[in-house]
């Protein structure tokens, strides 16, 4: 073989080398972006082994019907997620109601979006002093949470046991200067979500949060009343959350679909026989 077509071979391997290997290089680039856009990060509060068994649930059916890995940030705080959300530090969050979401969104001119619902934790009404409602003595006082969000769902929780009256339904916030009808004056504590449990043996009753009714051993024989799935739950049902742009992401509505299943609905049975947390989607509340 003479020099010129000698380099002329060694020009056609040297061109067929380079291909291939661009063209294997971008196919490992492509299934790279195409594993990653099948993984999703959703941000949670650090939960209990129910929780986790729940969660665990929705894994293995975002991963067995829908090819989808999720993975999870935990976090310790409530005013954490939203922002980590916002920020782009993580894909999806799920540990708040609507109520909370709205409220927050005002409070930080967010525009994050609900895309699915979870579940509904009925809270209660807890007294160690009488055994009904019924029973509560004119001028009692009752603690309930101090926070926007809670502290109206705890109003709403002392209406709906014929307590109190509200001039406000629905949707809205209620405060202790929405109570139109006291027939009993009782006397609202406000107090930091966390300190109701703790006044429980000092007031006549107390509305207090499932989680830490759970985390003061205050158990659901000692609840008076527990509150009623109708039109005013509608805002405490939680929610799957995403950034505005991406509400509609195809990879997130599957995501809702896993969440929003029959095993997923078996696991939440299993995790809480007690009914602390109840499927929400496809709930008919009137």
């Amino acid at each position: 073989m003479n020099p010129r077509n000698r380099n002329i071979l060694i020009a056609v391997v040297i061109i067929v080398i380079v291909a291939v290997a661009a063209f294997f290089g971008f196919n490992h680039k492509s299934n790279t972006s195409n594993a990653s856009s099948k993984t999703v990060n959703i941000g949670i509060m650090t939960g209990t082994k129910a929780d986790d068994t729940v969660w665990k649930a929705v894994s293995k059916e975002a991963k067995d019907k829908y090819g989808i890995t999720l993975t999870f940030t935990h976090f310790t705080d409530y005013t954490q997620p939203n922002t980590a959300l916002a920020n782009g530090d993580i894909d999806l969050n799920s540990f708040q109601h609507y109520a909370f979401l709205n409220a927050w969104n005002k409070a930080n001119k967010g525009t994050l979006q609900p895309i699915g619902d979870t579940f509904i934790s009925p809270i209660k009404l807890y007294s160690t002093k009488v055994k009904s409602v019924s029973d509560i003595t004119d001028g009692s006082t009752i603690a309930v949470p101090n926070d926007a969000s809670n502290e109206s769902r705890a109003l709403y929780v002392l209406k709906n046991a014929g307590l109190i009256g509200l001039d406000v339904s629905g949707n809205t916030l209620a405060t202790v200067k929405d109570i139109n009808s006291n027939p009993k004056k009782l006397q609202i504590k406000e107090l930091d979500a966390s300190q109701t449990a703790r006044a429980l043996d000092s007031v006549e009753a107390a509305v207090i949060n499932t989680n830490y009714a759970t985390a003061a051993n205050i158990t659901p024989e000692q609840a008076i009343y527990t509150e009623p799935l109708n039109k005013d739950s509608q805002q405490w049902i939680n929610i799957i959350v995403a950034n505005k742009k991406d509400a509609k992401n195809p990879i997130y509505l599957d995501v809702v679909k896993a969440y929003e299943s029959s095993a997923v609905k078996a696991a939440i049975a299993q995790a809480y026989p007690d009914k602390a947390e109840i499927p929400a989607w496809g709930l008919n509340l009137k």
